[in-house]
């Protein structure tokens, strides 16, 4: 029989204290989306769009994904020192993307098709930094189980993006007001995070050492080998899609796909990020028999609380966007619909991976992942000329289909493990 939430069950508050800070977080942006369509254009945001692709992929290498056994040690001094490995990182990618922007802001520019990010590359190294030290310490503070740190660095996080996007965009800025929100808001959970951790947690560094780094750099190496590769394909599935769009319709459309991808991915951030906190809390100290039922459950949790969600998105998409952003702004709700329900099973299936790193499976979820990348590109790079809304649904469906593949996937391996 299936357990319900229950307000005593520590999962359940830890899933509680994360979803209100991110309730909270996620009103801002969702709340201001109306003034920014307003004051933005669409090909503002296909710009973003096109510098967030770009940059996202060189900051998914921005830890080596080290970060991610920071959760595994048993113990703490072990756990510090990978924290320190994963900083030091940061640093070293972030200045390897600064010599690539110096060198090859031309080429870059060549392959996105759009001159006007040119400038704008110049903050990729930054945002590569700051994204590899919130991940450090975002991982860090769950370890710790202190999801109340969590929630507030998340609200000060959107309330520093909404402040500088709306400021910048009625300043005339046009795109750099959406591509500096973000590198400022996450400038400001990373100065409060590391006020939190430095105050409770920085008599840990002294069990840091060289020696000590070296031993768990090979003891986790299948991170850097096997999960950065994985974490790499997936980068370039979300940003070559971004970027096929832009190369083979406009901005203007990339920018109503970003708009309704945004909008579609909200009510996934408000439950799913902080689902997926907990959840790999819990299976990587979990005995490994434990695995399968905990699993279902969460499916099961997981499906009751977002298909309601879902559904309204995918009735109501189209009039919901043209009443909240504009008439201009049609074809962004035509998207969010079409890609309901592949976004609905990822809500599902994005916590699961997890459970390949704690099973010590990460060759499985590498296949995997290469496969849901050249799908969709392939898709959208042979059969463009079927027009764009033809196209997302083609990708919709087959993305859809291979995540249903993947639950099966997961339900199969845990249930071993249950014997």
């Amino acid at each position: 029989m299936i357990s319900k939430l229950k307000p005593k069950s520590e999962f359940t508050r830890n899933v509680l204290t994360l979803m209100t800070g991110t309730t909270i977080a996620q009103a801002i942006p969702i709340a201001i989306s109306p003034i920014l369509t307003r004051i933005y254009t669409p090909e503002d945001f296909g710009v973003f769009a096109l510098y967030t692709s770009t940059a996202y992929i060189l900051a998914i290498a921005a830890t080596g994904r080290y970060e991610l056994a920071i959760m595994l040690p048993k113990k703490e001094e072990d756990a510090v020192n990978i924290m320190v490995l994963s900083i030091m990182i940061s640093f070293l990618v972030s200045f390897i993307a600064l010599l690539i922007v110096w060198f090859f802001n031309e080429q870059i520019t060549s392959l996105v098709g759009n001159k006007e990010i040119s400038n704008w590359l110049y903050f990729i190294p930054l945002t590569v930094l700051f994204t590899g030290l919130y991940q450090v310490l975002n991982y860090w503070v769950n370890r710790k189980k202190q999801y109340k740190r969590l929630a507030i660095s998340k609200v000060a996080q959107n309330i520093g993006l909404g402040s500088v996007n709306i400021g910048m965009g009625y300043g005339g800025v046009g795109a750099g007001g959406l591509i500096l929100g973000p590198v400022v808001g996450q400038g400001v959970a990373i100065t409060m995070l590391s006020k939190m951790v430095w105050k409770e947690d920085s008599k840990l560094l002294k069990y840091v050492s060289k020696e000590k780094i070296y031993t768990l750099i090979k003891k986790y190496k299948n991170q850097p080998l096997l999960n950065l590769p994985n974490a790499i394909i997936d980068g370039f599935r979300l940003s070559g899609i971004n970027i096929l769009i832009a190369k083979f319709f406009t901005a203007s459309v990339l920018g109503q796909f970003s708009l309704a991808w945004k909008m579609i991915q909200a009510p996934m951030s408000l439950v799913g990020a902080s689902l997926s906190q907990v959840f790999f809390q819990k299976v990587s100290h979990s005995a490994r028999s434990d695995l399968y039922p905990i699993v279902k459950k969460f499916i099961v949790k997981a499906i009751m609380v977002a298909a309601p969600i879902f559904l309204v998105i995918f009735i109501f998409a189209e009039d919901i966007f043209i009443f909240a952003f504009g008439e201009n702004w049609k074809m962004a709700g035509v998207s969010a619909s079409i890609m309901t329900p592949w976004l609905f099973l990822n809500f599902i299936t994005s916590p699961l991976s997890s459970i390949f790193l704690v099973l010590n499976r990460q060759s499985i979820i590498l296949i995997f992942s290469i496969l849901y990348m050249v799908i969709p590109l392939g898709i959208i790079y042979l059969f463009n000329d079927l027009g764009y809304t033809n196209i997302l649904k083609w990708v919709t469906f087959s993305m859809s289909l291979m995540l249903i593949v993947f639950i099966i996937m997961v339900l199969y391996l845990t249930k071993k493990e249950n014997k």
